[in-house]
C-alpha cells in the first residue's frame, strides 16, 4: 500500500488544453499537454515570453480551469472540484513564490511568513516562522516591513513564507527575475536546499538557464506545447 502512494505522481497532467476567447477569434494557449512529475522532483519549465508557461503554472496549482483535459494534484482530480474545494486543496498541498513577492505591506517580514501558517491551523506558528526566517538568513530582519527590505530580503521572506507550511508542491514562477546575480544565487540556493530537506515537488517557470539546469528536468514551451529536453 505504501509503495503504491510513494509512486503516485505528485502531478499528472492529460490532454491539457486552454483557449480563450479575443476580438480575433479563439486563442489557444496550451495544446494537449501531458506531463508526469514526481514526488521530490524538480523541474524547470522555459521558453519564450508568450509561450503559454505561467498560463500552465496557474492551471497546475488550481489557479484557473483548463478548456478541456485533466490535472491530478497529489491524486486529486482538480475537475472534479469546486471553487472552494480548490481553496482547501491549495491550502492543504500547495505553495506559491510570485515573481512580484505579494508579500502584504503592512505586515513585518515575521508577520508575512506567520500568515499562512496560522490559516492553516499550524502549530506553534510563531516558533516555525522564526526558525525559517532564520534558515534564510534574516532572523535580523523579524519585524521589518516589506518596504524596509532590499528586493533580494523580500524574496527570502516570501520563501520561508512558501515553505512554512510545509507543501507538497511549489510553484515558484520567475523566482529570480527581480534580483541581481549575487542575490539570484543565494535564492537558488535556499530553494533547492528546503526542496530537498521537505521532500518538496518544486516546480519553477523562468528564462535563467542557469536556474533550469540546476533542476532534474527541463521542459521547453514552443507556442502552447510542451517538449522535455536538455538545457543546453
Amino acid at each position: 500500500m505504501s509503495e503504491s502512494v510513494e509512486n503516485k505522481p505528485a502531478i499528472k497532467v492529460v490532454n491539457l488544453e486552454k483557449s480563450v476567447k479575443t476580438q480575433e477569434g479563439l486563442l489557444t494557449i496550451l495544446k494537449g499537454i501531458d506531463l508526469e512529475v514526481k514526488h521530490g522532483e524538480s523541474i524547470a519549465i522555459v521558453g519564450p515570453s508568450g509561450a503559454g508557461k505561467s498560463s500552465l503554472l496557474g492551471l497546475l496549482a488550481a489557479l484557473d480551469n483548463p478548456t478541456s483535459g485533466e490535472v491530478f494534484l497529489d491524486g486529486v482530480g482538480l475537475s472534479k472540484l469546486d471553487e472552494e474545494q480548490k481553496a482547501a486543496l491549495r491550502k492543504e498541498k500547495v505553495s506559491f513564490i510570485f515573481q512580484s513577492f505579494m508579500l502584504v505591506d503592512t505586515l513585518t517580514a515575521l508577520e508575512n511568513v506567520m500568515l499562512p501558517a496560522e490559516l492553516a491551523g499550524v502549530a506553534n506558528a510563531k516558533e516555525k516562522s522564526l526558525a525559517m526566517l532564520e534558515k534564510v538568513g534574516l532572523s535580523h530582519r523579524l519585524n521589518h516591513l516589506p518596504k524596509q527590505l532590499s528586493g533580494g530580503e523580500q524574496q527570502r521572506v516570501a520563501i520561508a513564507r512558501a515553505f512554512i507550511c510545509e507543501p507538497k508542491v511549489l510553484f515558484a514562477d520567475e523566482p529570480t527575475g527581480n534580483l541581481d546575480e549575487a542575490n539570484g544565487s543565494k535564492v537558488e540556493q535556499m530553494l533547492f536546499e528546503l526542496n530537498q530537506e521537505s521532500d518538496t515537488t518544486l516546480v519553477i517557470v523562468t528564462h535563467d538557464m542557469d536556474l533550469a539546469r540546476k533542476c532534474q528536468r527541463q521542459l521547453t514551451m514552443y507556442d502552447g506545447s510542451l517538449v522535455e529536453e536538455k538545457v543546453a
